[in-house]
């Protein structure tokens, strides 16, 4: 490991208690020389001043932790997902008896994509009495992206990937900014949940896991490889038999080297568990 990597993974343990060793080191260095770019230093000083300031430090804690989300992000996956997946999992549930499906969403961000795969659950079951019905865990570490969240309110470039026929049926506008149905935002459970936690198999709230899909887009490869096993080894264990995992679409090798989830037969990064 580089020493400024390792000066700046000691500093940070010091100064606020985090251990930053857990992400990849090409997304640590990467953010590090963002952050000497906006101070003007060079790696010694910088370490020197995280010493001192803490303000700075949570700045970068806050750069590391990448809350970045979208409606409908990657559409091949919400295709797939909309014509092949949630439909075989509520016929498969209703089969079934079981009553319900369960889904978690994992690092939730604001809530954008969860709420997609609510709105497309919402459609699939309008018209079906006798269709099973939907639960949605959705967490994040950060309380200020779980609480815009819960809120269920964007502004209009946030909602420019959906699909016109959801803005009229899920949407209701108010100025220049769209508020989901409450219809909607009742179907998905916020809570805080560190994906990390090595006490837990799964969120508190959904009490026993036991999930039929787990979403986790666009966040394993900022972690190094130990710690994206450890992950996977989670969400692998809380997938009942059968149950579909998303990822991203750059995190598609990773799940394919860990070797526990078999590819669907579309190029979209879902998997189902072997």
């Amino acid at each position: 490991m580089d020493q400024h990597l390792r000066q700046l993974i000691d500093t940070m343990q010091r100064t606020i208690g985090l251990d930053v060793s857990c992400f990849d080191h090409s997304f640590l260095e990467k953010t590090l020389s963002s952050r000497l770019e906006v101070a003007g230093l060079n790696p010694d000083a910088y370490c020197r001043r995280l010493e001192l300031d803490v303000v700075e430090a949570q700045a970068l804690c806050a750069a590391l932790r990448i809350t970045y989300s979208e409606f409908f992000r990657n559409p091949l996956t919400f295709a797939l997902l909309e014509q092949v997946v949630l439909p075989g999992l509520l016929d498969r549930a209703g089969k079934r008896g079981r009553g319900e499906i369960r889904i978690w969403s994992c690092a939730c961000a604001a809530g954008q994509e969860v709420y997609s795969l609510a709105i497309l659950l919402d459609e699939l079951t309008a018209d079906q009495k006798d269709v099973a019905h939907f639960r949605i865990f959705a967490t994040d570490i950060d309380e200020t992206e779980l609480a815009a969240a819960r809120a269920g309110s964007y502004d209009l470039a946030a909602v420019r990937n959906v699909p016109l026929k959801y803005i009229h049926a899920c949407f209701f506008q108010h100025g220049r900014r769209y508020s989901l149905a409450s219809r909607i935002r009742e179907r998905v459970d916020f809570s805080v949940y560190d994906l990390l936690a090595q006490d837990s198999v799964c969120p508190p709230m959904s009490i026993y896991g036991d999930f039929d899909l787990v979403f986790v887009g666009n966040l394993l490869y900022y972690y190094n490889p130990a710690i994206r096993a450890r992950i996977l080894d989670k969400l692998h264990g809380c997938l009942k038999p059968g149950g579909y995992l998303v990822t991203g679409e750059a995190e598609r090798s990773l799940v394919e080297q860990y070797g526990a989830f078999q590819t669907t037969l579309t190029p979209a990064p879902v998997f189902r568990k072997k």
